[in-house]
């Protein structure tokens, strides 16, 4: 029986601070596609954190960016969806009252302030290794990003941010402080459940694979969970099934099984 595969990225299809797919990984998602199965890419990145390295790597069908906010398949895009100019003030606004620090990302761009201007070092050192020349400002971002990733601090402080704009957003906790705001209504199980039913799919032949707790929606979502072997123990408590790490051909091991 053909399967729905939804692969998440960082974690799963690479390691950490590495944009190289393993070859093991490379080959045993195209063999999977040549039994007929379809593999789709479903991450909290947006498109603009994703552009052409992956699928140059990997032939995937399609992809879920941003925590469901765009579905595209075969090249076509199927769902979009951007904060309004009015909502995205609002959120930088929200943002700035309560000193959270924050990447919005966006379909064209990313966007944050001076890194010497943000709140907290914590994020300022996160900020120093993962952001690249080309992101734009927060003024740029109004009415340009899809969702974002923050650092709050606590639980008690993205609440009160949650609190400003109420029925916008919800926040998935990344643990240590960190945070993954999405708009309410979408997950990378909504985005999954909005590929399976465009395509006619059953719920029970979805495979999802994950390592994260932005992971957990998509794999109870899914008709089997599988966790990688580096996954974090939310993840691997509700899997059905555990393969190898990232950089112990886990992909490979995980597909073996279809």
């Amino acid at each position: 029986m053909s399967k729905l595969i939804f692969f998440d990225i960082d974690g799963t299809l690479i390691a950490e601070h590495d944009h190289n797919v393993p070859q093991s990984a490379r080959d045993a998602i195209v063999e999977a596609q040549k039994k007929g199965h379809i593999c789709v890419v479903n991450t909290g990145r947006c498109e603009s954190l994703v552009g052409d390295w992956l699928q140059d790597q990997v032939p995937f069908d399609g992809y879920l960016l941003g925590c469901g906010t765009r579905v595209t398949y075969k090249g076509e895009v199927l769902l979009q969806t951007t904060l309004s100019e009015t909502d995205g003030m609002r959120v930088i606004e929200a943002l700035e009252k309560h000193k959270i620090d924050a990447i919005l990302e966006g379909t064209h761009n990313c966007y944050h302030k001076d890194i010497e201007a943000m709140y907290h070092p914590e994020f300022q050192r996160y900020a120093k290794t993962f952001l690249g020349k080309g992101f734009g400002t927060l003024e740029e971002a109004v009415g340009a990003f899809d969702k974002f990733f923050c650092y709050a601090g606590s639980r008690e402080v993205i609440d009160a941010f949650l609190a400003e704009v109420p029925g916008l957003l919800w926040a998935i906790d990344r643990g240590n402080g960190y945070f993954e705001v999405v708009p309410v209504g979408y997950s990378k199980a909504s985005g999954m459940q909005f590929l399976t039913e465009y395509l006619g799919v059953d719920r029970k032949d979805t495979v999802a694979i994950g390592d994260s707790n932005n992971d957990l929606t998509m794999l109870e979502w899914a008709g089997m969970a599988i966790a990688m072997g580096n996954a974090v123990d939310t993840v691997k408590e509700i899997a059905d099934y555990i393969t190898t790490d990232v950089k112990k051909d886990g992909i490979r091991n995980a597909l073996a099984l279809f």
